[in-house]
Parts: C-alpha cells; structure tokens; sequence
C-alpha cells in the first residue's frame, strides 16, 4: 500500500474530521452523502449515478475483497472522493486484482479514512446531504471551508450529458432475440442490459441526447430510461421526449432518473430528499402484491405523488406501485390504459450487481409488457 499522509474532511457547514488519506493526493469536492452498504463497495464507486459526490460508507470495514476487473458497473470510478473508517491493509478475496487503494491512485480519486464515519453520517442525517470538501493540501478548515462553499449544489445540477454515452453501441441477446429495446444512458449501469440481454432483449444504448427519430427508427418493442446522476427537474428534454413515446404507446421501463422523470412526464413534481436513500438494505413494499421486497438504493430525489389514488394523465391512469417503508417515499409507478399495463418505472436498483435480487422480476414484467403490447 501506498504509505498515508494526513487528509482533512470539512462540511459546508463547518464540521470538520482529520484522518489519513488513501487512493490518490489532491482535493476533491461534491455532495457529501452516505450508503449504508455491507459490501459492494465497487459497484458502489463505478456507478454513474454518483458522479459529483462524495460517499461515506457505514460499513466500518471497507477494502477486504480488493478490485477485480469483473464487478465495475461502468468504465470508470465516478464518485468524487470516498470516507471510511478503516481501511483493509490488503486484499483478502481469490478474485482481487489489486488493491482499493491501488485503484482509487490509478484513477485519481481521493479518499480519507481513519475518521468518525458514525459520527458523521448521523451528522448528515441531522442536517442533511451537504457539500462537502477532502484535501492532502490544504489541512486548513477555515481555508478548505471556503473552497467548498464555492462549489455548486446537487439542486439543479444537470449531469446525463456528463456520464452518458457519445455513440450508440449494442448487447445482442442471448439465445433467441425476442425484443428490441432502446436503452436511454443517463448514467446506465452494465449489468441492466446484461440482464435484459439473458431475457432475450437485443438493447440498442444511446446518448441521453437521442431524439424521437433516432429511437423510433430502431422499430423497438420497448423503451428503457436509466438511472443517473443530477436533479430530475433539469432533464426537460427527456421528459417531452418520454411524453412523445408514450404518446406514441410504446411500452415504457424506468429506474431511478428514470423513475423521475417518468413522474414528471405524468404530470407529478420532483423534490429533494434531505439525506437521501443510498444502500443495497432499504425494504419497498409492492402496493399491488403487499410483497416486501430488500431493494438497493442511489437517490437523493424523489417524485411527489399521491399514494392509493388513481391518477388520470393524457397517456392513461397512473398510480404509485411502490413505496419505501422507512419513510414512505414513492419508490415506483405504472401508468395503464383500459387496465392494461404499459408503463412503469422504480426509484430503486432492480439491476443490482452487489445483491439483494429481490427486484429482478420487474425486467420479466417488462418483457411480459412488451409481449402484450406486440399481441
């Protein structure tokens, strides 16, 4: 390992924790937000979904099972900078390649450990997910304090265009092709397609700028819009994009920044939750089923939407399907037309690599939408 140097962590509000640093020197900012995570810490850091932030692991072990070349969830790490309590001293899994450490240095992201996680994170609870600041340089708290309170906040941040993809690429399906789908990237994860791919879906990716034509013009049996990164009220042009296809009956399949902005082409509003929802242990509830399911999370937004009411939009009747019982926030909708259904979307990770699976039958539910739309 890389011998460590003193690093200081200071909140927006002034709070400040010293520790050692890891991964790479330097200073890094972003929203300070924390996941209650037991383990898949590299899935955690290779999602698009945090791109500017800054993510405090609960967990106080963190770097036992190293870095493999197999479990990143896309082609870089994207969070801002990583705090933990203590850090592995080496890897311990048959699968690691490398370090945590070894990696975090390579791809130039810095980390602070040996601090107060516990401490902090109930710090963030209490106050909110706040902007957030870690340096080797400046071990200053005052200086370091003013440096944070010039960088932007995650409220009206726009980011899709900053994770997407440029060009389009395709995941054929495995064994027969039964669907064509058009994937939407606003920060998509690499197992979603995989997935879709196992169930006979060929997966056509494109930029989160494509148009109506460029989807419409692949003939798709459905539409998928990805989780990402950002405040879902800056994605206009995806919602009137989403409206269009809707308006069009093509069958629709939402996670997370999609969920969003699925609600706000329905009609709902989106807000900012305080601390967010950010783990693989958070229980949702199927309104539908009464079935709990164990669900990862990545979300600092969430749609307002009337829980137990049918809604009636220009594209059909909507409804909350899914709700978190934590908090009761809307964690899914489906829109249907004469009781069939031809649109839903999750706020959670159906996808979800690390585990729990729970949720993996909502990419069946998909395919069975499409086959009753196709019929």
């Amino acid at each position: 390992m890389t011998p460590s140097h003193p690093a200081l962590l200071v909140l927006e509000d002034g709070r400040h924790f010293v520790g050692e640093s890891f991964g790479a020197q330097g200073e890094t900012f972003g929203e300070a937000v924390f996941s209650t995570s037991m383990s898949g810490y590299q899935e955690t850091l290779t999602d698009p979904s945090y791109c500017r932030q800054v993510v405090i692991a609960t967990a106080p072990h963190i770097g036992n099972t190293g870095w493999n070349d197999e479990d990143d969830e896309s082609t870089r790490i994207w969070v801002a900078g990583y705090v933990v309590r203590d850090l592995s001293p080496r890897p311990s899994s048959w699968r690691a390649n490398r370090s945590l450490t070894d990696e975090m240095e390579t791809q130039g992201v810095v980390g602070i450990q040996g601090i107060d996680t516990r401490a902090l994170t109930r710090h963030l609870r209490e106050c909110g997910a706040m902007r957030v600041g870690i340096s080797t340089q400046d071990l200053d708290p005052d200086s370091l304090v003013k440096k944070v309170r010039d960088t932007p906040v995650m409220a009206g941040a726009d980011l899709a265009c900053e994770v997407g993809v440029t060009q389009p690429y395709v995941i054929k399906a495995e064994g027969k092709k039964k669907f064509t789908v058009v994937a939407l990237d606003l920060g998509i994860k690499s197992m979603t397609p995989t997935l879709m791919s196992r169930r006979g879906m060929e997966v056509h990716v494109l930029p989160p700028t494509a148009s109506r034509d460029d989807i419409m013009g692949l003939n798709p049996d459905g539409v998928f819009f990805s989780n990402g990164p950002g405040d879902p009220a800056t994605a206009d042009a995806q919602m009137e994009l989403l409206q269009t296809l809707l308006g069009e009956f093509v069958p629709y399949f939402g996670i997370c920044f999609g969920s969003q902005i699925f609600g706000r082409a329905l009609g709902f509003k989106t807000y900012k939750l305080k601390y967010g929802h950010r783990g693989i242990n958070q229980p949702v509830k199927d309104l539908g089923t009464g079935i709990v399911e164990i669900t990862a999370h990545n979300h600092g937004f969430a749609v307002d939407a009337p829980i137990g009411e049918d809604i009636d939009t220009p594209y059909g009747q909507a409804r909350v399907s899914h709700v978190c019982l934590n908090d009761q926030v809307v964690e899914g909708l489906e829109l249907r037309r004469d009781d069939t259904l031809v649109g839903f979307a999750v706020q959670y990770h159906p996808e979800a690599a690390a585990g729990p699976h729970d949720a993996g039958y909502l990419f069946d539910r998909f395919a069975s939408m499409m086959e009753v739309a196709r019929a």
